[in-house]
């Protein structure tokens, strides 16, 4: 969980999805249960509206993915939850009593800066790779105490951080400078 929590509503994509499909529907003419006019161009309009937002989804809370850490040695793949709005950046993997060895989380930032973490109200230890924008590990947290309200703080700018199970970096291999492949790390 970030420790600087952002304060804008979580349900922000929500309401841009559905005034971006709101949008689509006004500018194709449709009123009520009538369509008045469908030309071609319209019709675009309306699939923009009611796909676009399918592609999108995956990149916000809660969405499951999977990631492929690369070592030296081996490649390792984990199912994984995504915090990429400031809500599910900051509600992160608090409450969560247990998680999978192949599970994690992986926090999306809007761009590189100097992240800062907690552990407040989370109840499992969890190693950090903090991640620049092509995925790189730039640095690493082993072993974050639970419920520990010390600033986990990095020392380099980072795009994105993984969170795994705590000590589980180690016994993989897993190092500064390996590689961490997911599409929204480029």
């Amino acid at each position: 969980m970030r420790s600087n929590p952002d304060d804008r509503p979580a349900n922000e994509f929500g309401r841009a999805v559905a005034s971006f499909y709101h949008c689509g529907l006004v500018l194709m003419g449709y009123i009520g249960p009538i369509m008045i006019d469908l030309s071609f161009f319209k019709l675009k309009i309306l699939a923009l509206a009611v796909i676009l937002p399918l592609f999108a989804m995956p990149a916000y809370a809660g969405a499951i993915n999977e990631v492929t850490v690369v070592t030296a040695k081996a490649r390792h793949h984990f199912t994984i939850e995504l915090a990429a709005t400031p809500s599910s950046r900051r509600t992160g993997l608090m409450h969560r009593q247990t998680m999978a060895v192949d599970a994690g989380m992986l926090f999306i930032f809007p761009g590189p800066e100097r992240l800062s973490f907690w552990m407040r109200n989370t109840l499992i230890p969890l190693d950090m790779l903090f991640l620049a924008g092509n995925g790189r590990i730039v640095h690493m947290h082993h072993r974050a105490v639970p419920h520990s309200l010390t600033p986990i703080v990095t020392p380099v700018d980072a795009t994105a951080v993984l969170e795994i199970n705590g000590g589980l970096s180690r016994r993989l291999g897993i190092q500064v400078g390996d590689r961490v492949l997911h599409p929204s790390l480029r």
